[in-house]
């Protein structure tokens, strides 16, 4: 890698400190701007919009097949059907759309629609367009489709097999994808070490289920061979030229408007890009504005999922605990399709492999698989789950082996205060932290002696109690380099280099010195409207009540950032400091008007409670008389000054560079740090497993409003224990979803989730001017093998599959599963 980034500061704007005594509004509790809207039922989703005039509506018809050739497609007696506009098939798609862009070397080819064969239950095969949803629906029952049945390829070790029907015949193996890593000297700590402990980790498919599905609203507008597009996207700008060039159009004429609430995501409406090319397409054939619309059933079968994963995991240890070295193989299966950003969940977590601990050394081979079953894509947490449960699954089978308590083996691995910022082995660079200190607070919130003597005599009494803890590192800010590790060095070389999280923010100031702030990420019920505005009142010397922020994005509008709106927990570590920026230079234009009029010093004036105040006191007037100066008047104005107020500011973390020339990549901006302890109770009668304690410590850096914070974790504990007792995308033999309705895939409520004790140890980062790190994603990447390892403790297994359902723990408690232990 390049020279140490603690050898580096961030950049920061020339300008004055804050008045001490102007109020702080940054770390504060205040409510969230969001909730009264959505309260009362005012909240504006894609389904409450209607752009256009004359909206038609679709349907899609989905494969019942997890794997076959459409030998028939006969469209005529739907076409034939009253209302009905146009049907969209397959032929019409590959004759009017490119395949999308894959980050692979091999390349598979991926459409939106099936052309001649379908590769996934739920695939779309075609696109009925009709005046309401409820023709376009009667219409697909008249479409006459012919299937050849193929045989599936459904779980991960079948598509390993050299001999299993390829997905893709042009890449002729249902492995897509295959690269070796290895980072220090793995050869020497597997020659040194004392012990070896090894196992096969099994990671389900699961996937987020926001409260809103997918939706898509286009309108293909002839006059102009432009789209315009409303979609509820986690992120259009990262993948806004995919989208272009599958449709075949200059980028600027694909214009992406996102509402200005979204329904959840957790990451997964980042896979709504397929549809928008469909629904775009089924405008341009149709020639009316499409509504598209997905239902629930849809997207259980058919949105995207996290990737489930297999890996053969070895560690090289010495007696004492100490891990020397890691060989990690890796299988993700991303589906029937590499479905970008793919395969970033290989990717993503690839410089922080070695978690929390002082790693020396690590092997690593990744492999993806073409399987039936529906893409991959983004998911909360994106790759930690898959990559922690592993980690933290070996360090408790590492204590075990050696007959040591967990604890001792984490304290002697965990990396120490005074080794930040920390560069781990395969690139990433750990800005700050206190691991330690965060354990022992972990330890103590949980009475961990206490905690030890309850299990004893929960055992002592015949019960099934165990004790889980994890460790982890919590990336934010991706470099969005990361994805290109994928690539050999000498494809990468053929392509633009990427590095770098940015993020843009606007603040305008209209004559009557109103202040509005317009964002670049894409907030699903983050906070981010709240936070933003404490950041602009606090630069601006206002009242977060005073500044109106805007979250509806625009790609025809809006300041562009490419780093994909929400993804990766960048609102805090990048987004908010772009929004400082661009406040602080707001208020530099402020204060030199203020200073003009005044006949002061720069230096001498500040913005405090609404006006411009001269050090002296002598002078003072309100923003609204030099924002109207600045629009009626700009005479007025100091020499050289433009008039208006209206600033953008971009911020980089300029540290963050492309994969070195040793595949070494500093995945992430900044790094928090989460260790989570856990006491289950397993119910020997019915295999239920009871969460009796759950304690979470985090180092979230700079904390921007500690109620939000909080409410973050809550949220990511949630989506962890969905993971961990709930949550599987299940599949038959022949590829047949089993889990397409709400019934059949059970997600976590109110009621099943146990009260959590939440502690903080939070070190800011130096890499950021804000000090902040991420915080939405830890939880969902903690409990999952948190839960894991509590239950293994309690039934003294060493093979966890998730998620730990009734039925699976109840066989797990069998006499021949307890005597194969």
């Amino acid at each position: 890698m390049e020279a140490s980034r603690a050898s580096e500061t961030a950049t920061v704007l020339p300008l004055t400190a804050p008045n001490p005594a102007r109020r702080t509004w940054v770390g504060a509790a205040t409510l969230r701007a969001e909730d009264p809207a959505l309260l009362t039922g005012e909240g504006r989703f894609i389904d409450d919009l209607s752009p256009f005039p004359s909206e038609h509506h679709a349907a899609i018809l989905r494969s019942p097949y997890a794997h076959a050739r459409i030998t028939r497609l006969d469209v005529k007696p739907a076409l034939a059907l009253e209302g009905v506009t146009a049907v969209i098939t397959g032929a019409d798609v590959s004759a009017a759309c490119k395949p999308f862009p894959v980050g692979i070397e091999t390349r598979p080819v991926f459409y939106p629609c099936a052309i001649d064969r379908v590769r996934y239950m739920g695939e779309p095969v075609a696109v009925v367009v009709a005046e309401d949803r409820y023709i376009a629906e009667d219409a697909l029952e008249l479409i006459d489709v012919g299937y050849d049945p193929l045989a599936p390829v459904v779980e991960i070790e079948d598509a390993l097999h050299a001999d299993s029907l390829p997905l893709h015949e042009a890449v002729g193996s249902n492995v897509v994808h295959d690269r070796s890593f290895a980072y220090g000297d793995v050869d020497g700590a597997f020659a040194n070490a004392e012990e070896f402990v090894e196992a096969k980790f099994v990671f389900p498919k699961y996937a987020s289920t926001p409260i809103e599905t997918y939706g898509v609203i286009a309108h293909y507008q002839r006059a102009a061979d432009t789209y315009v597009v409303h979609a509820n996207f986690h992120g259009p700008f990262i993948l806004h030229s995919l989208m272009a060039q599958a449709l075949q159009i200059p980028s600027n004429r694909l214009r992406i408007v996102v509402p200005p609430d979204i329904g959840g995501s957790y990451g997964i409406k980042s896979a709504v890009y397929p549809y928008i090319v469909l629904i775009a397409l089924a405008s341009k054939i149709a020639g009316v504005p499409v509504r598209w619309i997905e239902d629930r059933i849809e997207h259980l079968c058919a949105s995207s999922s996290s990737t489930d994963r297999v890996t053969w995991a070895r560690a090289a240890v010495l007696k004492d605990g100490t891990i020397l070295g890691l060989h990690l193989d890796q299988v993700d299966n991303t589906g029937a399709y590499v479905r970008a950003p793919e395969p970033a969940c290989l990717y993503r977590m690839h410089g922080t492999v070695t978690g929390a601990y002082r790693i020396p050394a690590v092997a690593i081979r990744n492999r993806l698989v073409s399987t039936n079953k529906l893409p991959t894509g983004l998911n909360r947490g994106y790759g930690g789950q898959e990559q922690y449960f592993t980690l933290e699954r070996l360090v408790a089978l590492v204590a075990k082996r050696l007959g040591l308590d967990v604890i001792e083996v984490v304290r002697r691995n965990l990396l120490r205060k005074e080794e930040f910022p920390y560069h781990a082995p395969a690139g990433s660079v750990y800005d700050s932290g206190d691991y330690h200190a965060a354990l022992e607070h972990a330890l103590e919130l949980a009475d961990y002696p206490a905690l030890m003597a309850g299990r004893e005599s929960a055992r002592a009494e015949g019960r099934l109690v165990g004790i889980g803890i994890g460790c982890i590192v919590e990336p934010s800010g991706s470099n969005m380099g990361y994805i290109s590790i994928a690539l050999p060095k000498d494809l990468r070389d053929r392509s633009l280099p990427k590095s770098g999280c940015t993020e843009a923010a606007t603040i305008a100031i209209d004559p009557l010195g109103a202040v509005t702030v317009r964002l670049s990420t894409t907030p699903q019920g983050q906070g981010h409207r709240t936070v933003a505005a404490q950041i602009v009142a606090q630069e601006l010397g206002l009242e977060p009540k005073q500044v109106e922020v805007l979250a509806e994005l625009d790609t025809q509008t809006s300041a562009w950032s490419i780093a994909s709106g929400s993804y990766s927990s960048r609102f805090a570590p990048v987004a908010a400091v772009a929004i400082r920026n661009a406040a602080r230079k707001v208020a530099y234009k402020l204060k030199a008007i203020a200073a003009h009029q005044f006949g002061v010093a720069f230096e001498d004036v500040d913005l405090v409670e609404g006006a411009a105040r001269s050090a002296d006191g002598t002078h003072v007037t309100s923003l609204k008389r030099i924002a109207g100066a600045a629009h009626w008047n700009p005479s007025s104005l100091p020499d050289g000054m433009e008039p208006g107020i209206y600033e953008t500011a971009y911020y980089s973390i300029g540290l963050l560079r492309p994969p070195d020339d040793d595949d070494r990549v500093d995945s992430s901006a900044v790094y928090g740090f989460v260790v989570d302890l856990a006491l289950v109770e397993v119910d020997s009668r019915t295999g239920r497993v009871d969460v009796k304690q759950y304690v979470t410590v985090h180092d979230s850096g700079t904390v921007l409003n500690p109620m939000i914070v909080d409410g973050q974790i809550r949220g990511g504990f949630a989506h962890g224990l969905g993971g961990a007792l709930f949550e599987e995308i299940a599949y038959d033999e022949n590829g047949t979803l089993r889990s397409g309705t709400l019934a059949d895939y059970p997600i976590p409520t109110a009621s099943e989730l146990p009260t959590i004790v939440i502690g903080h140890v939070d070190v800011p980062s130096p890499f950021t001017p804000l000090g902040a790190k991420g915080v939405g994603e830890g939880n969902a990447m903690s409990v999952p093998v948190v839960i894991a390892n509590a239950v293994a403790d309690a039934l003294g297994a060493n093979e966890v599959r998730l998620p730990l359902v009734p039925h699976r723990v109840w066989e797990m408690l069998q006499p021949n599963a307890v005597e194969a232990r």
